[in-house]
């Protein structure tokens, strides 16, 4: 029988079929729901500098949110259901998996984990609903990849209230968060607070002038000595490791999600490369072509696997954080070089927004940042295989 020419689609290894059959409903869903109420009009939203903040309820109903805590109106899903909503939500724009896994990952999670049940009870429903968005403040002007030397400060009163000053930078969702997850050095060390929006002395400043991530929202916080109330601290936790443990969650979704833009950018070059004309042929048919697209493929299914593997070793509870960061610097780069291959296919095309290419090309400049820099789970991964800390 004669070898079939068709092409084979983005999935050469059939890796999807190693998902169960809730993990392939819940791509399907989430797939089709980017498909019709993001893909005709993130182009527009990217170019405007819009967050389509509609769309909160209309996740919260597809469970999406909060989608892997358990309990308080949350789906209770597996890490690999999280992560393939991540990977969808991406394919069509990291802005907009950045809204899924902030108000999950980094709003919702702390909360679930080290919250008390008056927090809980409060917040996560609605939360989980779209009823109400997070964010989460832990980076600040002068302190990223160090955040042990934050300069937000939170003292504790003498009837037991607090009074937080500080400023936060990057957050994700701050202008138009109904509670901010709030970290600040005190005297025991690091604490987390529940602060909701309309505080006293709390304000948000969109940043604007931004060319990644443009239909997200990206803000300053200032807090100016605000008053909260002593059950307003997270009392599960005290130091980094509320943070960083925060950080974790988010950053599994970041490797997942990235392999989705990286997806999405192969589909497009090879959709251009099979009808665009060059020379009296088709460009997909020239060998330096298929070349770039061949090794595209094989980097995208080598994330993927990896995405897979981290999700299964989390499935059974044996994922490190060192693993994750592994996955984040290794699939952010993978996607970032696929995005890029992908506009050399598209030439000119590739740079205007009629093609999904240069937005999630710009995107991943972002992911490449924020949630911990390359350099900084490099020196994570070097500590892991050497034993010796390079920050010290």
């Amino acid at each position: 029988m004669p070898r079939s020419t068709a092409p084979v689609g983005s999935d050469l290894l059939r890796i999807d079929d190693e998902l169960s059959d809730e993990e392939r409903l819940v791509r399907d869903t989430v797939r089709k729901f980017a498909a019709d109420r993001i893909m005709p009009h993130i182009a527009d939203w990217f170019e405007a500098g819009i967050l389509p903040t509609d769309l909160v309820p209309e996740l919260g109903q597809l469970g999406l949110l909060g989608m892997h805590l358990k309990g308080y109106g949350c789906a209770g899903m597996g890490p690999i259901a999280y992560g393939v909503t991540c990977r969808e939500m991406e394919a069509a724009d990291s802005g907009l998996r950045s809204l899924v896994s902030v108000q999950g990952s980094l709003a919702m999670f702390p909360i679930w984990k080290y919250g008390s049940e008056e927090q809980k009870n409060e917040w996560l429903p609605r939360m989980a609903a779209g009823q109400a968005i997070g964010c989460f403040g832990l980076t600040e002007p002068d302190h990223g990849s160090d955040p042990s030397s934050m300069k937000t400060r939170a003292v504790q009163n003498a009837g037991g209230d607090w009074t937080i000053s500080g400023t936060k930078m990057w957050i994700t969702n701050g202008s138009v968060a109904d509670v901010a997850v709030v970290w600040a050095g005190t005297e025991q060390g690091i604490r987390g607070f529940v602060v909701p929006r309309g505080t006293r002395g709390f304000t948000a400043r969109n940043i604007h002038k931004k060319l990644s991530l443009r239909a997200s929202v990206t803000s300053e916080l200032h807090f100016d000595e605000v008053k909260l109330p002593a059950d307003a601290v997270l009392p599960g936790v005290t130091g980094l490791k509320g943070p960083l443990s925060c950080l974790s969650e988010a950053r599994f979704g970041i490797v997942w999600g990235v392999t989705g833009a990286a997806r999405s950018c192969l589909e497009a070059a090879v959709d251009y490369a099979t009808t665009r004309e060059q020379f009296g042929r088709k460009i997909g048919g020239f060998q330096l072509t298929q070349g770039k697209l061949a090794w595209m493929l094989a980097d995208l299914q080598r994330a993927q696997l990896l995405a897979l593997h981290l999700g299964r070793l989390k499935e059974a509870g044996r994922i490190t954080p060192e693993q994750v960061s592994l996955g984040k610097m290794s699939n952010v780069r993978t996607a970032i070089d696929i995005a890029r291959q992908a506009r050399t296919i598209l030439g000119a095309n590739g740079v205007t927004l009629e093609y999904p290419v240069i937005r999630h090309a710009n995107n991943l400049e972002s992911v490449l940042t924020y949630e911990g820099t390359e350099e900084i789970h490099t020196l994570a991964i070097g500590q892991a295989l050497t034993g010796i800390s390079a920050y010290r």
